[in-house]
């Protein structure tokens, strides 16, 4: 069977206009703010009008350690939420925003694939309701406050060689990373270092999908650290009197958006914090109103499940107060040959004994999430070149280890292959009673915490800080923000801190040679081995391939 491209597939799509699925949901037409046909974003009375309801089922979506073979983990939500519609149920899916650095450069767009896509595709992964734009817009006119209040007197007496704000943009670009302001003379301000981060690694972004209401995005906004003052005392963004600005020019990205996928379920998607140099999830916003509106909400975590999931658990449902019903984690028989030892260009060849091996990246996600107190469900999302020998030995392995396991073709059928793995979920989340817990608690020390993440979450032997790590750690603990939790910067590749170190590694140590203090999104940021907050492209990005002929459509996008 020849299945047509993702593009393709969601160009022909039958969408319904978002009023109608806005009514199936029971949002009024007033608390709907359309974009056109196909996207609205709700308004935030939808959830205040909702709050006595009761809150529907939350399926967690995770994965192994990704690999370039690509693992299907967004095709894998989106089709699981359309397969619990299919089996009668009222699912609503909630996703990341994709950015627009990855779309152009090697991941591609992150609306799923095949027949569990979320639409309108192109205007997801391009601009979508402008949001990340947004977030730039309030990021760098904070930037410019700042260094306007230097060149201006400097009341506050930053030091600019102490400042932490740095300036963002939603694109690769690794030749912004470290460069050098206020060149020129005295009326084009003062000259300091500086750099950019990729926008989805801003702390105005994680503070986007933190945040609980207007006024608590203004508090958050209100308590970013910008920078230090010439006696080391910290600055915030209060100091400088910027919140009121910065939560104007978000006023309207604080709102969830409303879409559907190929097979009108519908789909919130707002917000897209990185899961390697952020925290990996969609708004709290939008999660706390899908389970008002659903019976069940399927959303997912970036990356694989030391990093994602790990997040999501200890820093997002903390802040939100969400309490998972089941884990579904996404493997595929491919990622585990690749995770055994196999080369990318070998996956074709059926091999049993690197899939075998390969296992052990598997079953370390497992215990990691049963160490929060939740069941887990592996998806095994399946592939055409899959051999009946291999699915079969992968569930005999899980078998064997007492971990449930369902195989799911939702990229080739959409919802109706996915009804098993739905039905299995449904029983699993009646059956079994999730005990959630965080792996640590708040008044822990901060290389406790990361000792805790490192150990249980990876597998770790040891944590090593760099001398600048400690000098961090110093300031932290001097300014009382060692209560918060810490928010890991890894490679999404694997368990250890190190890309090459694929399946699972033991007897490592991981390195941690910067922390970052982010205040107003209400966490610390271990960033470890060579993790980049701004990523570079690819030789070839993918934006080379891409192209709109004359009808507008977009071409090339995937």
């Amino acid at each position: 069977m020849s299945i047509p491209s993702d593009m393709h597939i969601a160009q022909q799509a039958s969408m319904k206009p978002i009023h109608d699925i806005a009514e199936n949901l029971g949002v009024s037409p007033g608390d709907l703010e359309p974009y056109g046909h196909y996207k609205a974003k709700l308004s935030p009375d939808v959830l205040k009008k909702n709050s006595s309801s009761p809150d529907g089922r939350l399926i967690l979506v995770t994965a192994v350690n990704p690999t370039p073979a690509g693992e299907g983990k967004s095709t894998m939500t989106v089709g699981l939420g359309q397969a619990l519609n299919h089996t009668g149920r009222n699912a609503v899916v909630a996703l990341r925003e994709p950015s627009l650095g990855p779309t152009l450069g090697m991941k591609g767009g992150a609306c799923g694939g095949g027949y569990s896509q979320v639409v309108p595709m192109e205007d997801i992964n391009l601009h979508f309701t402008g949001d990340i734009h947004a977030i730039t817009t309030a990021h760098n006119a904070l930037t410019a406050l700042i260094d306007n209040h230097i060149h201006r007197g400097n009341e506050l007496q930053l030091d600019p060689r102490r400042l932490t704000w740095k300036r963002v943009m939603d694109m690769n670009d690794r030749s912004l990373r470290h460069v050098v302001a206020g060149l020129g003379g005295p009326l084009q301000g003062v000259p300091h270092e500086t750099g950019f981060d990729i926008t989805v690694a801003s702390e105005i972004m994680a503070i986007l999908c933190l945040a609980d209401g207007i006024q608590d995005l203004k508090e958050r906004l209100k308590q970013m650290l910008i920078g230090y003052t010439y006696t080391g005392d910290p600055v915030t963004c209060g100091d400088l009197g910027a919140e009121g600005a910065l939560t104007l020019l978000l006023k309207e990205a604080v709102k969830p958006n409303l879409v559907q996928t190929l097979e009108n379920t519908p789909a919130l998607i707002h917000g897209g914090p990185f899961a390697n140099i952020a925290h990996g999830c969609n708004s709290a916003a939008a999660t706390k109103t899908a389970l008002k509106l659903g019976d069940y909400v399927v959303t997912e975590a970036g990356f694989g499940a030391d990093l994602g999931a790990e997040k999501f658990l200890n820093i997002k449902a903390r802040a939100a107060d969400l309490h998972p019903d089941l884990v579904v984690l996404v493997a595929t028989v491919r990622a585990l040959k690749m995770h055994g030892g196999v080369s990318k260009d070998k996956l074709k060849e059926e091999n049993l004994e690197a899939l075998e091996e390969g296992m052990k990246n598997l079953e370390k996600h497992v215990e990691s999430i049963k160490a929060f107190g939740l069941p887990v469900l592996v998806a095994v999302n399946s592939f055409i070149h899959d051999t009946k020998e291999e699915i079969a030995l992968l569930h005999e392995l899980c078998r064997q280890r007492g971990i449930d396991i369902e195989t799911a073709d939702v990229w080739q059928y959409g919802g109706s292959g996915g009804e098993a793995l739905a039905e299995r979920a449904v029983q699993m989340i009646e059956e079994e009673t999730a005990s959630f817990k965080p792996l640590y608690t708040l008044d822990t020390s901060i290389p406790d915490k990361i000792q805790t993440i490192a150990r249980q979450v990876y597998g770790a032997a040891d944590v090593q800080f760099s001398a600048e790590a400690e000098k961090h750690l110093k300031e932290i603990e001097k300014h009382g923000w060692d209560q918060l939790p810490v928010c890991m910067a890894k490679t999404q590749y694997s368990l250890s801190d190190d890309p090459s170190r694929t399946g699972r590694p033991e007897g490592f140590t991981i390195h941690v040679r910067e922390l970052k203090v982010s205040a107003g999104a209400g966490f610390i940021v271990a960033l470890t081995g060579k993790v980049m907050t701004m990523p570079g492209l690819p030789a070839r990005p993918g934006a080379m391939d891409m192209d709109v002929n004359e009808e507008g459509e977009a071409q090339g996008l995937f």
